[in-house]
């Protein structure tokens, strides 16, 4: 069974920023064989993608209302994904998952392609 674990949420200031961690763990789980992403859920409003990241790191992908104020990266060695965020603004306040799909498949932007979810994270921006 394997498990992912966020970490690092919390409340601050508009402008401020914040660095959160999800760590993987399983048996039989190759950390470095799957693609993480993050996505966020806000209230009354459905998840939405974040940010992703390829097995081997060469490779991110951002929405665009993130792009240049997060940055999405992974420690293999440490079995960890991480999401750098800069400049956050009041609406990015949402409860934050970071998902693992099947081993080998590739990142992309849909939740249905993600088969392992973290608990999640709050982050709460204030103005």
């Amino acid at each position: 069974q394997v498990h992912l674990v966020e970490s690092g949420g919390g409340l601050v200031q508009a402008g401020d920023s914040l660095k959160l961690s999800c760590v993987a763990s399983g048996r039989t789980f190759t950390f470095s064989s799957y693609a993480m992403a993050w996505f966020r859920q806000a209230p009354g409003k459905d998840r939405e993608f974040v940010a992703a990241v390829t097995w081997s790191g060469g490779s991110t992908y951002y929405a665009e209302s993130v792009k240049g104020r997060f940055t999405i990266s992974r420690d293999n060695a440490k079995n960890t994904a991480y999401l750098q965020m800069n400049s956050l603004k009041p609406e990015d306040t949402a409860v934050y998952y970071c998902a693992a799909p099947s081993p080998g498949a590739v990142a992309t932007p849909q939740s249905r392609d993600y088969d392992i979810w973290g608990q999640g994270t709050q982050v709460t921006v204030s103005s």
